[in-house]
């Protein structure tokens, strides 16, 4: 860690990450598929598409993307509120639950504030534009009300005095934006990372890491190339999300190198500040 963001990650504020969604864009099971792991009983191979929510020591919650799932996300997890939005990239399986953000709108009488890259947010102007662009003469339920506001890699974001540090990663040709938060770094949907992130992740105590299958992806870090790029960190935990119905719970997480787990949908993660 470099000595410009290291004073960011110091003290001792219990936050915590809980993990609603760990699965791929498709979500597990998928409609119709007969495989040992869509038709299985064991519960941590049911997976919503990834997703995570930010606990702040306040009690107010920051969700990271607005998944398919986000309204059966929202309540099996009991999501009550809704503090702040980040977005790490606009593919459809982590925005397109964006219109179910209306209901915290309701609740909470206001607009909800949005994170993301430049590029993230335009994507997202384009798919909702009925959000951005209303038309006037239309009777039906309001849009969503967002205010959005662009991240910049490496600048440091506060909310509620927590620190965030947003992370440039490659997801294919896509710049996708990882989270360093405390002693915890959130990575999904990447297969590449910039020195700059290598070097912002250093440290870190907890490692959240997309790891799609064990056969090669052309956008997603493959389950050994994710142990691998772990240990190369030296970050003492590392789960891995993100997971097809090629990963079978029970039978991969017997295979994995110590310090390296299969994340979960309702996993919670405690954050040092």
């Amino acid at each position: 860690m470099t000595s410009k963001t290291s004073r960011y990650f110091g003290s001792m504020t219990q936050a915590s990450l809980l993990i609603i969604g760990s699965g791929t864009s498709s979500g597990v099971p998928i409609p119709g598929c007969d495989c040992p792991v869509c038709t299985s009983q064991e519960p941590r191979n049911v997976r919503m598409r990834t997703s995570a929510v930010l606990r702040l020591p306040s009690g107010n919650q920051v969700l990271i993307d607005a998944t398919t799932d986000l309204r059966h996300q929202a309540l099996r997890a009991g999501i009550r509120r809704v503090h702040a939005v980040l977005f790490t990239h606009a593919h459809a399986d982590h925005i397109l639950g964006i219109d179910d953000l209306r209901a915290y709108n309701f609740l909470q009488r206001t607009a909800i504030p949005c994170y993301g890259f430049a590029s993230t947010l335009d994507s997202i102007r384009r798919t909702f534009w009925y959000v951005f662009h209303p038309d006037e003469t239309y009777q039906g339920s309001s849009a969503p009300r967002l205010q959005f506001n662009t991240l910049h890699p490496y600048e440091p974001l506060s909310i509620e005095g927590v620190p965030i540090l947003p992370l440039e990663l490659l997801h294919g040709r896509t710049v996708v934006a990882g989270f360093r938060i405390g002693d915890l770094v959130y990575a999904t949907d990447c297969n590449a990372i910039p020195q700059r992130s290598w070097e912002a992740m250093r440290g870190a105590r907890t490692l959240i890491l997309d790891a799609l299958r064990y056969n090669p992806h052309p956008t997603h870090f493959t389950i050994p190339q994710a142990e691998q790029l772990s240990a190369e960190l030296g970050i003492p935990q590392t789960y891995l999300i993100h997971l097809s119905h090629d990963v079978d719970y029970q039978t991969v997480s017997k295979n994995l190198r110590s310090g390296v787990e299969l994340a979960y949908d309702g996993l919670e993660l405690p954050i040092r500040l």
